[in-house]
């Protein structure tokens, strides 16, 4: 998850975003280099989107189902949910190679990449931009929510259930109850930083279609386009939000980020 969330950050905001803004031309405008930069952008979304769905359910899986936990919860197991939303995600994005055509040519080569006028008028392409809107980030939404919204239920009746066993003096120094709630929080706001962040995308998808994807005036006097560039930005914080959430609240998250830091000095346990 936190590979993807920095996948996207190089890929969408430092190799496109900032390099047309504040970059001379160079080989990343190519056309089919920008084909490539746009398909890789969507993939490592996908991938940050429901890597925190599977990490949600993984969550529910080792909190409300004790049974499964054992089989579930495995290296083995992480390996298959992480290859396999990958590879769909690439299958997934195979259409978009298809509709970007050159933006301009100069001395017979190719330069940028805009959407064909089919893609733009087509109502196949409207309908399948219709189902990537439910494939990301809809159904990654009710997920989520669903997930955290039993675990949460789980927690709730097991503290009580804990409680009821338990005096008032036990109660107060109950490190188990304080974890549980802990994690109650941080479900509540792993949930609500995800609806908040992709919400505005959410809308604005909704309510303009494809047709309305690239406007032709992009000088900010556009209420729609300044929308769209917000839900834009938005959604691009909620690829790190995420990471830098558990980053801060888990401790285990933060023993492996520094066995990655530290492995990146040494070498078979020694310091290179």
């Amino acid at each position: 998850m936190a590979v993807a969330d920095t996948t996207v950050v190089v890929i969408h905001v430092i190799l496109h975003r900032i390099n047309i803004m504040y970059f001379p031309p160079s080989f990343l405008f190519l056309t089919p280099v920008c084909i490539v930069n746009v398909v890789a952008y969507i993939v490592t979304v996908d991938c940050s989107v429901w890597f925190t769905v599977a990490f949600t359910f993984d969550r529910f899986v080792a909190i409300c189902c004790q049974k499964l936990e054992s089989k579930y919860c495995t290296e083995k197991t992480a390996t298959v949910v992480i290859g396999a939303v990958f590879v769909l995600s690439c299958l997934r994005t195979v259409p978009f190679y298809y509709i970007n055509e050159p933006e301009f040519i100069i001395d017979n080569i190719a330069w940028n990449c805009v959407p064909t006028a089919d893609y733009l008028t087509s109502p196949l392409w409207e309908i399948f931009e219709w189902i990537d809107s439910i494939i990301t980030p809809v159904l990654p939404m009710f997920l989520i929510l669903l997930s955290n919204a039993l675990t949460v239920r789980h927690i709730i009746v097991a503290n009580r259930i804990r409680k009821g066993l338990r005096s008032n003096n036990e109660n107060q120094n109950d490190l188990e109850m304080k974890n549980r709630r802990k994690s109650m929080v941080l479900l509540f706001t792993i949930s609500a930083n995800f609806i908040i962040l992709w919400m505005t995308y959410l809308v604005h998808s909704v309510n303009w279609s494809v047709m309305n994807f690239y406007y032709t005036d992009k000088y900010f006097s556009s209420p729609i386009y300044i929308a769209q560039q917000v839900a834009f930005m938005l959604q691009l914080l909620s690829t790190c939000t995420n990471t830098c959430i558990y980053g801060l609240t888990q401790n285990k998250f933060r023993e492996e980020l520094k066995n990655g830091i530290k492995y990146l000095f040494t070498l078979n346990g020694k310091i290179c």
